[in-house]
């Protein structure tokens, strides 16, 4: 199955459910007009697209209609993929041009997080990369165990300590492998939960010093894994964890599962926070870099 194919496939639900009401809007009508406008506004808010976001659409769409004197309804479709593909792009590839680049992996539990950074390490490893894993969400039982099992499968290298032990030690002798081994790429995992959030942040903080100091002229990137069937909860959630942590960019995982797919629109127009990987099945291979065109193009897709 080609790149398109998956993220068609993988925004479905999504589609389905916004495409049939755009549908029998667009040909409900003769001429673009305000009401045209307001449906589709409600359209894109019931797909979790929010509503600043939904307006500012619409609000881009009626200045590119009214610039180009575009009078058929239909013709809204592609206007509105040209629209959000243009404000979604920038900033979605990774920083990844040092020897060795470092990424560390946020988010709570349950949302994919050990399972994302299995998957990034399968494609870089692919790309022809050396990886080399840090198994340092130390509070959650059975976490070092899974990202094992990941390093196994994907053949790559994992640091790891006893569970309970300091995060930050296992992130600074994950580092020190990385050197000692000539590594291209370092994949921090985190906690997603500790006693209360303030304990996470902190840590997170430490995390992030640890990094900084070790690899001072390294490309970092601070991915937060959200789960796209929580629709605007993972708005919320980003918003916390981008004060607290400087998050560079977004994973959004389980588009497959979910109509909530708009929510990749929210999450951009909201935070300005550029998606990086979007998940849309459960292969190995269903990790997609983000491309705004492509996904634009699967979301508005008849």
């Amino acid at each position: 199955m080609g790149l398109f194919s998956k993220i068609g496939q993988g925004l479905k639900k999504t589609r389905d459910a916004m495409m049939q009401s755009m549908n029998s809007m667009l040909h409900s009508f003769t001429r673009i007009d305000e009401e045209l406008f307001e449906e589709l506004e409600e359209i894109l808010v019931l797909g979790d697209v929010g509503t600043a976001t939904a307006s500012r659409i619409c609000e881009e769409l009626r200045a590119t209609v009214k610039q180009r004197g575009v009078t058929d309804p239909t013709a809204i479709r592609d206007l509105l993929k040209e629209t959000v593909a243009g404000m979604l792009e920038g900033g979605q590839e990774l920083a990844m041009n040092t020897k060795p680049s470092a990424i560390l992996v946020i988010g709570v539990n349950g949302v994919g997080k050990t399972t994302t950074i299995g998957k990034m390490a399968a494609r870089f490893k692919a790309d022809g990369k050396k990886v080399i894993l840090g198994a340092a969400d130390t509070f959650r039982a059975a976490a070092i165990e899974q990202l094992e099992i990941w390093a196994q499968r994907a053949a790559v290298d994992i640091v790891k300590h006893a569970q309970g032990a300091d995060p930050a030690a296992v992130v600074f002798d994950t580092v020190a492998a990385a050197k000692a081994r000539g590594a291209d790429v370092v994949i921090c995992d985190t906690a997603g939960r500790l006693h209360n959030k303030k304990n996470l942040m902190d840590e997170l903080a430490k995390i992030g010093r640890v990094i900084d100091r070790e690899l001072p002229e390294a490309d970092k990137e601070i991915l937060l894994v959200v789960d796209a069937t929580t629709g605007q909860n993972a708005v919320n959630q980003a918003r916390e964890f981008k004060q607290a942590a400087g998050i560079t960019g977004i994973v959004l995982t389980k588009l497959d599962g979910t109509a909530r797919g708009g929510v990749v629109l929210a999450i951009r127009e909201d935070l300005q926070v550029p998606v990086k990987f979007i998940g849309v099945g459960e292969g190995v291979d269903d990790l997609q870099p983000f491309d705004p065109v492509q996904f634009a193009e699967a979301l508005f897709e008849e």
